[in-house]
């Protein structure tokens, strides 16, 4: 079809509207005038090398404009935006004579006004110049700061006689030019004696029994750093030697300066201060002599209230502490005691303040707790005050979400909860969380034809105890308080309709968990114990489309034959293919091959119908799980905005152990496999590990490099041969690899022929290059490599095995991009994954075989996956 001519010179007229403003844009010296340069670069040189430390490129006070792989985005935002939108607007509003006028006439003189105030006038502008960025202008005094700042910092590292400079190169580029600043050094000043002058004599005997460890040492070069961290050592063993009230800022020294002994280095003489305690009151500053003082009395107010005074609370003795009550005790005084790591007669220690406060907050039946110290002037007595205010002890919660699945239209999901605090006394908590989820869905299976036609509900009841529960057992030596010890019972159930199989399931767990240190964490769950029963597991085929299809293929070989011919719906044309009829017909094909009364033409018929029997029985039949776990995590961060850590995570789980072995005592039941059974149900034995570990590196300015390595494999023995569904493993994902869509990616090299493909061996590996972009916007480029395979159980498809290196051949490999939004609480994601080596294809066309847009998978996410 022609384009008439006006159209195709209108379609002209916008595209070289739209190259211009795009070059426009793309000037970087759009805003830098004649006279001025833009700071393209910075380099410093220390005694003539290029230093690359980051900590000291961020003493430069003008740095150049961020830029996303070399293109400079937020510059060229700002340079979109209008430099005077105000001026612009009254400029084109008096351009032509009466255009005020007639535009008042039109809308009104306020309207006109607001006109200019409006998004498209002067908002669009603002909000450039908001998430973009101004060109930075070399500015020579900013330069000059800059020199004070990094003379500063190398005289603090003994440097004191370092001449700095600074060369503006502009000679590469028109108006545009880089920094180069210069550091002589000169020779470093060395630490040569050492002494003290301490007032109090009970601060310098603990001195003198930590002068090892000191961070300041004769002959080390002199640098500021080390006085810091030596005043806080220093100041943390005071507090934790008896020494509650020290003052950090009680501790100084002297330096000299000493003429060169050798004639090249600079010596120096130090002296450690340690001043007496000061205490400033309305009209005077006293000071008096730091002394180390014990708990005397150890007072706990288990109801306070702040307008309130404590002459009229009750109170009782347990052990070391005196316990203030009001009306009635509300908890055991030993759990109390329990949380509390003071003692009476011990000397004052900052860890046992910190522990306390941890472990009264880890209770989760007060508000904030407040600690305070009373010290005797005279004596070395020491009163401690705790102050706890108790929360309610009930309190009602309730969730409403909309949501969306690929199982549902749209659904509607309520969740009430109910906390009771303090249950028996020990600062037990016990909740009732319930979920009931309706929601509408197409599936041409489901007979209901109401709107909201699938149904989810369920509850859990869940009881936290802060410490160790065992019966008959002291675990306190083993497992100290201020590790926060908990135990978790939890008991709980869902139930489905109209949704798969229609699952109903029941959990038990008793697990323990505590944190030894702030980099490690333990876990462990005693029982945990799940039944999985399938409602409708004639609904299999329906569920499991691609399972179906492939098999109603395979019959489709013999729908004459008059064996089978009754397994096959009528067809609705003579021209129509026929299929199984679910479950009669599904069921009856697949006994006629197994039984032999079929013979497939080719071998490999047979093979797959076999394999398709043992995934049908295998997913529709009930699961026991009787497992216990063992977790272990150890990383080295410190902090959320750490980001240069490693994390390690290792898990063992066996299941049925303790079931087999009541085997040989209790005489239980067997199916026709010959696999024991538990309430008619061959219960699961297995063994399953996990290793996790997570590297990250801070590359510099908010550049991160993340890698992830996994691997875990589950083998089925004793009354097994295959993993549960639940306790397999899957490829794809939004937190895997994310050029495949959950359940996916293999098994091995198969082309995902199931619905949800799992398996019980799993390798991934992910990197991922993390940069900045504009704001709160951050960007992300990643490769993911990884698959799952079978190994040791009833699956003997040579393509989902794992036969040993040569399988390691089928690792599938994705690629791409995504985005990130920051939004302070959680971080949302969008990542854009392309099939890069894909094992499903044949050999000679794995590689970018669907490497486009038209193939790309669309992944969403809240937080970093790794």
């Amino acid at each position: 079809m022609r384009i008439p001519l006006r159209i195709e010179n209108n379609i002209a007229k916008i595209s070289l509207l739209f190259l211009a403003i795009v070059i426009a844009s793309c000037n970087s010296l759009r805003r830098v005038d004649d006279d001025e340069l833009l700071l393209t670069k910075n380099t410093i040189h220390a005694n003539d090398k290029v230093v690359s430390d980051e900590d000291i490129e961020s003493l430069i006070v003008q740095i150049p404009n961020s830029s996303l792989l070399g293109y400079h985005l937020r510059l060229n935002l700002y340079n979109l935006a209008k430099k005077n939108p105000d001026s612009s607007y009254q400029n084109w509003l008096h351009k032509k004579e009466k255009r005020e006028q007639r535009l008042t006439n039109l809308l009104s003189k306020k309207q006109v006004d607001r006109l200019g105030e409006s998004f498209l006038v002067k908002g669009l502008s603002e909000w450039l110049k908001k998430i973009g960025e101004a060109p930075v202008i070399i500015d020579t005094s900013q330069t000059r700061r800059t020199l004070e700042r990094l003379s500063a910092y190398y005289g603090s590292k003994g440097y004191f006689n370092n001449e700095t400079t600074f060369k503006i190169d502009s000679t590469k580029k028109r108006q545009r030019a880089h920094i180069d600043y210069r550091i002589t050094l000169g020779e470093p000043y060395i630490i040569d004696s050492l002494s003290n002058d301490i007032s109090s004599i009970a601060i310098d005997s603990i001195y003198q029994q930590n002068i090892e460890n000191s961070f300041i040492k004769s002959g080390d070069q002199f640098d500021l750093n080390n006085f810091t961290l030596e005043r806080e050592r220093l100041t943390a063993i005071f507090r934790n030697s008896g020494i509650h009230n020290f003052q950090e800022s009680s501790i100084g020294y002297d330096i000299e300066r000493d003429t060169i002994k050798s004639g090249v280095d600079k010596n120096m003489n130090i002296e450690l201060n340690i001043d007496d305690l000061r205490i400033r009151n309305d009209s005077s500053l006293t000071s008096s002599k730091y002394k180390v003082h014990r708990f005397s009395n150890i007072n706990i107010y288990t109801d306070y209230l702040f307008d309130e005074t404590n002459s009229e609370q009750k109170f009782i003795r347990h052990g070391d502490y005196t316990i203030f009550y009001r009306n009635k005790l509300r908890f055991k005084p030993k759990t109390l005691a329990d949380a509390i790591f003071f003692e009476k007669d011990s000397v004052y220690r900052d860890l046992d303040k910190l522990h306390t406060y941890r472990q009264l907050t880890n209770l989760n039946v007060f508000r904030y707790p407040n600690i305070t110290f009373e010290a005797d002037s005279v004596e070395t007595n020491l009163n401690a005050n705790i102050y706890l205010a108790p929360r309610p002890k009930y309190s009602l919660g309730t969730d409403f979400d909309i949501t969306h699945s690929n199982i549902q239209r749209v659904g509607l999901a309520f969740s009430p909860s109910l906390q009771a605090r303090n249950l028996f006394k020990g600062a037990e908590n016990l909740s009732l969380s319930g979920r009931l989820n309706i929601g509408s869905s197409s599936d041409p299976n489901i007979i209901d034809n109401r709107f909201f036609n699938i149904l989810e509900f369920g509850a859990d009841l869940n009881l936290d105890i802060p410490r160790i529960w065992f019966p008959f057992i002291k675990t306190t030596k083993i497992i100290p308080s201020y590790t926060l010890p908990r135990t978790r019972i939890t008991l709980g159930s869902s139930f489905q309709q109209n949704i798969g199989l229609d699952k109903q399931a029941f959990n038990a767990i008793l697990g323990y968990n505590w944190t030894p240190s702030d980099f490690k964490k333990k876990n462990v769950e005693l029982l945990n114990v799940e039944f999985v029963r399938n409602v409708k597991p004639e609904q299999f085929f329906n569920v499991y489309s691609n399972t179906y299809n492939r098999l109603d293929y395979i019959a489709g070989f013999y729908e004459n034959n008059s064996t089978v011919t009754d397994f096959f719906e009528p067809a609705a044309g003579s021209d129509e293919a026929r299929h199984l009829i679910i479950p009669t017909g599904t069921t009856g094909f697949i006994n006629e091959v197994l039984n032999n009364n079929l013979i497939p033409e080719e071998a490999e018929q047979y093979g797959e119908v076999v394999r398709i029997e043992e995934r049908r029985k295998r997913l529709t039949e009930n699961n026991l799980i009787f497992a216990s776990n063992y977790s272990f995590t150890k990383n080295n961060r410190n902090g959320i905005t750490d980001n240069n850590f490693h994390q390690f995570r290792f898990k063992l789980e066996g299941a049925g152990n303790l079931l087999s072995a009541l085997s040989e005592i209790i005489p239980f039941n067997k199916n026709a496999d010959k696999d024991l059974l538990v309430f008619s149900v061959p219960f699961s034995q297995y063994i399953k590990t996990e290793l996790d570990y997570v590297k990250y590196w801070d590359l510099s300015h908010s550049n991160v490099l993340a890698f992830r390595s996994f691997f875990g494999i589950a083998i089925p023995y004793g009354n097994s041969d295959n993993i549960p569904f639940v306790r397999s493993y899957f490829a794809g994902g939004s937190n895997d690899n994310r050029a495949w869509y959950p359940y996916s990616l293999g098994p091995g090299s198969t082309a995902a022929i199931n619905d949800f493909n799992e398996a019980n061996l799993k390798l991934a590996f992910n990197l991922e290059y993390r940069f900045p972009i504009v704001g709160d916007v951050n960007g992300a480029l990643f490769a993911d490599a990884g698959n799952i395979w079978n190994v040791f159980d009833n699956v003997d498809d040579p393509a989902a095995t794992f036969e040993g290196f040569d399988s390691l051949g089928d690792i599938a490999l994705g690629s791409g991009f995504g985005l990130r939004y920051d939004f302070t609480y959680f971080l949302f994601r969008v990542d854009l994954g392309f099939k890069t080596y894909n094992p499903a294809e044949i050999p000679s066309k794995r590689w970018f075989r669907d490497y486009n847009f038209a193939n790309s998978v669309l992944q969403i996410g809240i937080n970093y996956p790794f």
